[in-house]
């Protein structure tokens, strides 16, 4: 949980340089209920036995029982829906073109959500459509998303969003524009 809010912290401040539309911090796309919920949540490790106040990770992106029921949430905010936003995350590849660049990925709020970190909660999953496509080199490699944020339910084998985005602009974070 503490790395999360670090990270949340990092994409809110260090980021916010770029020259185009003011950034939408991830918190934006959670009710506050589920805020709440968030900062009384225990701490979510990997390896530490249950029954202790903590609750252990399993691999993967798709949410896995025995979570508190926040990190499963699909409520989003209505005032999002239809708005332009650019937002900052992590890319996890679904699909690429002929060419090998992506084109449909889910970007996330903190590096390594597939594999070394719990998985976001669907409202803080978002699934991006960039028919221009992006050749990623590496998913730890934070990027700039800017388009047309929908409330759309999307169901895959690694994961759960409750968010869509047709993306106009998507780039790399340079450190100029940290």
């Amino acid at each position: 949980m503490r790395r999360l809010l670090l990270t949340l912290l990092f994409l809110g401040s260090g980021l916010a340089h770029a020259a185009e539309l003011p950034e939408t911090d991830w918190l934006e796309l959670m009710p506050k209920s589920d805020q709440k919920a968030l900062e009384q949540m225990p701490e979510i490790t990997h390896n530490t036995p249950e029954g202790d106040g903590t609750f252990t990770a399993k691999g993967g992106l798709k949410q896995s029982k025995g979570l508190p029921a926040v990190m499963y949430s699909t409520k989003t905010v209505a005032a999002m829906d239809g708005k332009d936003i650019r937002i900052g995350g992590y890319p996890v590849p679904l699909e690429t073109d002929a060419k090998g660049r992506s084109t449909l990925f889910f970007l996330v709020p903190y590096p390594g959500a597939c594999i070394h970190v719990p998985p976001p909660p669907p409202n803080q999953l978002v699934l991006v459509r960039y028919p221009k496509g992006l050749k990623l080199d590496d998913i730890y490699t934070p990027l700039w998303v800017t388009g047309t944020l929908k409330i759309e339910k999307v169901s895959n084998d690694l994961a759960d969003a409750a968010y869509a985005l047709d993306a106009g602009k998507v780039r790399a974070v340079k450190e100029s524009d940290l």
